[in-house]
């Protein structure tokens, strides 16, 4: 009985794996983060502390952006949040603790008030929560400015530098890679959120409350985490921001502030990482220009405000008529539409 033996052939040598191109998303990311960490190095120095608000925003907006877009509340009183996180830094440093410390707690005291607070609050909807959110600032401004241990309506002044491992948090540069940091840490925190288990519960929550109560997911108690959350990082901010300006007063947290904060997440387009960084920008370089039209000679002093309440209204109609989904979502939609019209290549 003969056995053949069967040799095995040399598979066929392959090419070379075609390289896959970075994804869009990837690259302008890239792009962003590069900006971001080289523009304290080349902006003027008089421009840096713009830069450090435009950044402090953004850290805000990330959180109310997840709020408005996935928890579909409106916050119009996410300023409050930021002036508890920043009395939080501040009286924890004018006492003499660690200043590290102060901005620690500034997040964890925002989110814990946001919880006490949420618990009534989040039974409302609608314009109904939105209103109780501005009360609930007008209330914590009334009582801020009559309290002696805040330092009623002048403040709490000689705020200390953030010092962190012997390093002092001195030069302008220096908070704005504080504040870049921040920002960096809110969004990676936001992107790992929305990319979870829970975040897929958070997509269908934003979809519709009914269906996503029907697959098993627990509505109030992701509302709640959303709306702490959005208050922890609001109140990130408002640390920074604390040891940065090292003066804190109800002045500095406006009700006016809270609405800049919505605008900036309808102009750039709720529930979107991108759309959140874009408003905050679009609206704080804005807001510059219309602070140095209104600081000009011969312009009464009320003329920034009346200016930025002007546009605001104009920003919002023209917005809910022409890209309700806000600059981003629109401007992603286009994109794909321009896409699918190209003819297919053979």
């Amino acid at each position: 009985m003969s056995v053949s033996v069967r040799k095995n052939r040399p598979a066929a040598a392959a090419g070379p794996a075609p390289r896959r191109r970075p994804a869009p998303g990837t690259l302008a990311a890239a792009a962003a983060a590069g900006a971001a960490l080289l523009a304290p190095l080349l902006l003027p120095e008089t421009q840096v502390s713009v830069y450090v608000l435009l950044l402090l925003a953004a850290t805000v907006v990330v959180g109310l952006s997840m709020l408005m877009g996935y928890a579909g509340q409106v916050s119009l009183g996410q300023a409050s949040f930021t002036m508890i996180g920043g009395y939080t830094a501040a009286l924890t440093a004018v006492h003499g603790l660690p200043t590290w410390l102060g901005l620690l707690l500034a997040p964890v005291a925002a989110a814990a008030c946001a919880a006490l607070v949420g618990v009534p609050l989040l039974r409302l909807r609608g314009h109904q929560l939105a209103f109780a959110t501005l009360a609930i600032q007008l209330i914590l401004l009334s009582l801020v400015g009559r309290q002696e241990w805040t330092g009623g309506d002048i403040g709490l002044q000689g705020v200390p530098r953030l010092e962190v491992a012997g390093y002092e948090f001195a030069s302008e540069i220096s908070y704005a890679y504080l504040a870049l940091g921040a920002l960096g840490l809110v969004v990676l925190l936001t992107r790992n959120i929305v990319a979870s288990r829970p975040g897929r519960g958070l997509r269908a929550l934003a979809t519709s409350e009914v269906a996503a109560a029907s697959s098993g997911v627990p509505v109030a108690v992701y509302k709640q985490a959303v709306f702490s959350l959005s208050a922890g990082f609001a109140g990130l901010a408002g640390g920074v921001y604390a040891f940065y300006i090292g003066y804190v007063a109800p002045g500095s947290f406006p009700v006016l502030l809270s609405f800049e904060y919505v605008v900036m997440v309808v102009v750039g387009g709720a529930g979107t990482i991108w759309g959140a960084l874009a408003g905050a920008t679009a609206i704080t370089l804005l807001l510059q220009l219309l602070n140095d039209v209104g600081t000009r000679e011969g312009m009464p002093a009320s003329a920034p405000a009346v200016l930025s309440y002007a546009v605001y209204g104009l920003l919002l109609v023209a917005v809910v008529l022409f890209l309700p989904k806000g600059l981003v979502p629109s401007a992603a939609a286009w994109w794909d539409r321009r896409r699918a019209s190209k003819p297919m290549e053979g």
